[in-house]
């Protein structure tokens, strides 16, 4: 009855860790893929959003969260590492428009995000 027991375990444990596949757990995330084309339009369009709150008179923190948005966006930009060395200095200038939004200096926040749409367009070269 011992030896029964521990037949009926192992096999119970071993029909249960084939029943999970690991492929359908391999991609869990509800995330949308971008291509990466379509990942920098996206950025693009995240900073210019922030450009137009600047130009608008949106208060700092308002700005920065709306930034904050396009640095989480950038993360999907995705093609190799020459293209992911060049997003991670685009990233660094809005980090800067960020930290400057919300010291609230949205003159020096709107330099630097032109600067950093700037290279986002240069990284379609890259690709």
């Amino acid at each position: 009855m011992k030896t029964l027991k521990k037949l009926l375990l192992s096999l119970l444990i071993a029909s249960s860790l084939t029943a999970i596949s690991t492929s359908a757990l391999a991609g869990g995330d509800d995330r949308t893929l971008y291509a990466p084309a379509e990942a920098i339009d996206l950025v693009s369009s995240k900073i210019k959003v922030a450009l137009d709150a600047i130009t608008s008179g949106s208060e700092g923190e308002k700005v920065a969260s709306l930034i904050k948005a396009a640095l989480d966006a950038s993360k999907e930009i995705n093609a190799n590492d020459r293209v992911d060395a060049a997003r991670s200095k685009a990233n660094g200038k809005l980090k800067a428009a960020k930290k400057h939004a919300g010291e609230e200096a949205l003159q020096e926040a709107e330099q630097e995000l032109r600067e950093a749409n700037k290279m986002f367009q240069d990284l379609k070269g890259i690709i």
